[in-house]
């Protein structure tokens, strides 16, 4: 993957028919965005990604319906 340090960043996915997000590791870039890294087992015919892997992504603090904080990948940056 990177040697670079990473952080756990959470996108929604697409066609799923309940809201669902998936985590991935991200590299942090500064300014709350992140450019997205594949999972081991990325497979873009099983898992529709909001962003794709290699995008650059702004996140926001999340809640989970649990209470659980995450990083959430809200929009793409050009």
């Amino acid at each position: 993957m990177t040697n670079q340090a990473t952080e756990k960043v959470y996108l929604n996915l697409l066609e799923e028919g309940t809201p669902t997000a998936r985590p991935t590791q991200a590299i942090p870039l500064g300014n709350n965005t992140y450019k997205l890294l594949p999972t081991p087992n990325y497979d873009p015919e099983d898992e529709i990604w909001e962003f794709l892997p290699g995008s650059v992504v702004k996140c926001i603090h999340a809640k989970t319906d649990k209470g659980v904080s995450i990083l959430l990948a809200t929009e793409k940056v050009e």
